[in-house]
């Protein structure tokens, strides 16, 4: 039975981020002096109040459903809140000064639309019922909708947008065929209430099935799995820089809670019939994703293609814990694509905080060639990018490795050995472009017109503590693995 009282508690960071979100907001309309307006520090404020609020709640061990069932409060919530607070804080630093400069900061839009989709990620991440996933999903996605059209005088993004609005209409078109179907087969919208009456053999099981692959299909456009990944290389080349990090990163986490929340939490029971499913994404993500990406002279869409192959080893690490044999190998599987996850967001950061440190003033960093001869203009940033370039590549002692073989182990545990050596051999091709981009930076000559590198020592900062944390978490990734798998097993009922 679910609970019928109401705890705001529980709410209280997202109560918290729409309160500051509402006041950036009527700030911006009264202000008269759009250079004093002091929406970037309320939007810092605002993400390192809820930070502390998450932070509390998760050490005090504050679980719980509330809402009737809608809000879901648990280590797995309170870990990626606290992931996704500060990947949007570390982006809002790193791409302050490239929407000033390109005139996006006349109002407050910026921030107030990025904590709005903030919210709607939070929503997804706590959400309990398929209503609630689906509510968190728009609110999101319909923020990042305005946010690659805040230049409205920039046909590229203005195209970008739509074509992100069109193809995200039909997707959740598709995941809210899936949930109906979900719905009609189970008489149930509560996920835990799904799962058990799944378990109980009172489903409709031809029209679950079917509602299965529109759910996957769905997720899978979310995530950027091939082949619902035609949106990703047009989106992040045709958004400014700025915008294309806030789509980039925070939003995959959201994504990847609710493929948990629907698929291992209330739909683990039929794991055979949606496991092919992730399976044959997987290999078409790694696949596309790599191949393509050697064809690319566009360092964005590079980075695009190189996201879809990631997407892939996520997709990996889920399909094993579908199939494993006992609850502590599933935990794991589980545990592994979680990290995964996050160790990509965390690289993802690096990167195209590196490509905003390099943009200025009536220059886009966008091409390869752009990177040419980095390391006599700033050997300090040349090594941070590849530091980077070397993690998304997976050569030790940088945390991509960890995490790729973190998802090599549960492949292998779940007997899926050539399946492994599969992700090694594209894994191999992916390194062709990463390693190309070191070329460039190290090999190549600067361009005769590059200019002085510089930021505000924030940005300098953040980005050399961002490029630290890859080679420290490379040689002792325990810690966050065992809160990874922790918060999975707590969680999600297996």
């Amino acid at each position: 039975m679910m609970q019928s009282h109401i705890d705001f508690a529980l709410a209280t960071p997202e109560i918290l981020l729409l309160v500051f979100g509402l006041a950036i907001l009527l700030i911006d309309a009264v202000s008269t002096h759009p250079s004093r307006k002091p929406t970037f520090v309320l939007a810092l404020l605002a993400l390192g109040v809820v930070t502390v609020v998450s932070l509390l709640q998760w050490n005090s061990g504050t679980v719980g459903r509330t809402f009737n069932g809608l809000y879901v409060a648990d280590n797995l919530s309170h870990l990626l809140k606290v992931a996704s607070y500060i990947a949007v804080a570390v982006t809002l630093i790193y791409g302050r000064i490239y929407a000033q400069e390109r005139d996006m900061l006349r109002g407050g839009e910026l921030y107030v639309l990025t904590l709005m989709a903030l919210l709607g990620q939070m929503v997804m991440i706590s959400a309990g019922n398929l209503i609630s996933v689906y509510l968190g999903l728009e609110l999101m996605s319909l923020a990042l909708y305005a946010l690659i059209a805040l230049r409205r005088d920039d046909v590229v993004a203005t195209e970008a947008a739509m074509k992100y609005f069109v193809l995200g209409a039909l997707a959740s078109g598709f995941l809210l065929y899936g949930m109906s179907m979900v719905y009609g087969a189970t008489g149930q919208l509560d996920i835990v209430e799904i799962s058990k009456v799944i378990a109980a053999g009172q489903h409709e099981n031809m029209a679950l099935v079917f509602g299965i692959v529109f759910l996957v299909a769905g997720l899978a456009f979310k995530l950027g799995a091939v082949p619902f990944h035609m949106w990703v290389p047009d989106v992040y080349q045709g958004s400014p820089t700025a915008v294309t990090l806030i789509l980039g990163a925070a939003p995959k986490l959201a994504a990847f809670a609710i493929t948990l929340r629907l698929l291992v939490e209330g739909l683990h029971a039929l794991a055979a019939d949606w496991q092919p499913m992730l399976m044959i994404l997987a290999i078409l993500s790694l696949a596309i994703g790599n191949l393509t990406a050697i064809a690319q002279t566009n360092f964005k869409r590079m980075l695009a293609y190189s996201t879809i192959s990631h997407v892939g080893f996520v997709l990996l690490g889920l399909m094993s814990g579908a199939v494993a044999g006992n609850p502590d190998a599933s935990v794991n599987a589980y545990g592994a694509s979680l990290f995964y996850m996050l160790i990509y967001v965390l690289t993802t950061l690096g990167t195209f905080g590196m490509v905003l440190l390099l943009s200025r003033q009536g220059f886009e960093c966008e091409q390869i060639d752009d990177l040419k001869g980095l390391n006599r203009r700033s050997p300090w940033h040349a090594a941070l990018l590849l530091l980077l370039m070397f993690s998304l590549t997976g050569i030790p002692p940088m945390v991509g490795f960890y995490a790729k073989l973190a998802v090599l182990q549960v492949l292998i545990e779940a007997g899926y050995v050539w399946l492994a050596v599969v992700a090694v051999m594209f894994s191999l091709i992916g390194a062709f472009y990463y390693l190309r981009v070191v070329k460039v930076v190290y090999f190549d000559e600067p361009a005769a017109d590059a200019g002085k590198i510089t930021a505000p020592s924030s940005h300098h900062g953040v980005l050399s503590v961002n490029g630290a944390l890859i080679l420290v978490l490379g040689i002792l990734p325990g810690g966050l693995m065992a809160l990874c798998v922790h918060a999975i097993q707590t969680s999600l009922g297996l």
